[in-house]
């Protein structure tokens, strides 16, 4: 069961170091998106600093790469299982769905290609959260939504959702054969984001978060 795990952790590692952001600004540009805008690798940055078009290209890898690196796990986690107890077997899927979860996420934010150094998780937590369970993950990424229509301002709408994610499997999480497993995925997940967004939380106290956009009042004040 070990090696199952441990096979399932280094491949979605891998698939989650790839950074669309990265390799469409030195496509588009010649430049790495980590020196310009707010030198994140992700969605928002990408926005800022190449556009809406490769900021939607970015959001959709992100998500899949997450999927992809959740299913190949889940299939890894099926083979060579036959003199398996089914005890073992529904042990090693919640395993399997643990390790290729938080490995995608952690090749995300610290990509092995890229020196470590890339986004904050928060798309590829969402593509996580939709194939383990896309319930929750449909009523986070709503949630969301509305947050940052609301406020303008993504990190709340982040933020927000990852306290969110927890709370949710604890009342209906179904995905986990053991609850209590979930859970301390679902706290691992949400715990990455936050810990990811320390900057923002700082900044979302002290009011001055950036938006998306601004209002008319605000870009009549800046003049």
């Amino acid at each position: 069961m070990i090696w199952h795990v441990v096979v399932i952790a280094i491949i979605s590692y891998l698939i989650g170091s790839i950074n669309p952001a990265i390799i469409l600004s030195k496509l588009l540009k010649k430049e790495d998106i980590r020196t310009q805008g707010s030198g994140n690798a992700g969605t928002t940055n990408t926005l800022r600093v190449l556009g809406k078009g490769p900021a939607a290209l970015v959001l959709i890898i992100d998500v899949l790469k997450a999927v992809v690196a959740v299913l190949l796990g889940t299939w890894i986690g099926t083979l060579g299982t036959s003199a398996y107890t089914p005890e073992q077997i529904l042990a090693l899927h919640d395993y399997a769905l643990m390790a290729s979860g938080i490995a995608v996420i952690l090749g995300h934010n610290f990509p092995i290609y890229y020196g470590f150094k890339g986004g904050k998780g928060v798309a590829t937590s969402l593509g996580v959260l939709l194939i383990v369970e896309w319930k929750i993950g449909l009523i986070c990424l709503v949630f969301g939504l509305i947050l940052i229509l609301a406020s303008r301002m993504v990190s709340l709408g982040s933020i927000a959702c990852a306290i969110l994610y927890p709370v949710l499997v604890f009342v209906i999480g179904t995905a986990f054969n053991n609850k209590w497993l979930y859970l301390a995925f679902a706290i691992i997940l949400a715990l990455s984001v936050l810990i990811r967004h320390r900057a923002n939380i700082k900044r979302l106290l002290n009011g001055t978060e950036n938006k998306l956009w601004k209002t008319k009042s605000e870009k009549a004040n800046l003049k």
